[in-house]
């Protein structure tokens, strides 16, 4: 397996998990709503989190200790409380389809994008320190090899829940289809919260 495939197939295994990311990428292409710019985003942004944490793993990492950490987790926590509350008071409101799918801006969508991106620790301990880590003992032409694999992976993986969501979409526009995901999407980030929750009380113990 040459360092391409094994890149590739790596950062693949990390981002099939269901996160918070990749729940709001396949909101998005429900709603058919900005779809392109929160696929690119998030791959871009993948893809300058894992070369840098393979080429500067060893300097940043004794800068991202558990207080850091703390601090993303406790501003994740902020931004998911926001989030689900409003989707509770859309989840209440009458459902109008296209409504929902006109009355975010772009710019709105680019900030939660950004913000399920990185402000999410995961996604620098899946990106920056696991692929980091692995790669630590790579020649630099094979990190760089690795590097662009595992950036495709992510470029394919988002783009494909994105456009696949955007074809399924059609076949799910009746009202109370969408109140079930948009019940499936509360109660998700819900717990995705009190797990977050918990991870914070772990630092005082």
């Amino acid at each position: 397996m040459n360092f391409l495939t094994l890149g590739f197939f790596t950062s693949l295994s990390l981002i099939l998990a269901l996160g918070a990311q990749n729940v709001f990428v396949i909101e998005q292409g429900l709603k058919k709503q900005y779809i392109f710019l929160v696929c690119l985003v998030c791959s871009l942004s993948d893809l300058i989190l894992i070369f840098f944490g393979i080429f500067l793993f060893y300097y940043f990492n004794q800068y991202f200790n558990s207080n850091v950490e703390l601090i993303f987790n406790i501003l994740l926590l902020i931004f998911l409380a926001q989030f689900i509350f409003f989707k509770i008071k859309q989840h209440n409101a009458k459902v109008n389809i296209d409504e929902s799918k006109s009355s975010d801006t772009i710019l709105n969508i680019f900030i939660k994008t950004l913000g399920f991106t990185y402000l999410n620790p995961h996604v620098y301990s899946d990106t920056v320190f696991f692929l980091g880590n692995f790669s630590k003992s790579f020649l630099l032409k094979d990190k760089i090899y690795f590097g662009i694999g595992a950036s495709i992976a992510s470029f394919l993986f988002f783009f494909t829940i994105g456009y696949l969501s955007k074809f399924l979409s059609k076949y799910i526009l009746k009202k109370n289809i969408w109140r079930i995901i948009n019940l499936f999407i509360i109660t998700f980030m819900s717990l995705l919260s009190f797990y977050v929750f918990l991870e914070i009380l772990t630092y005082f113990e």
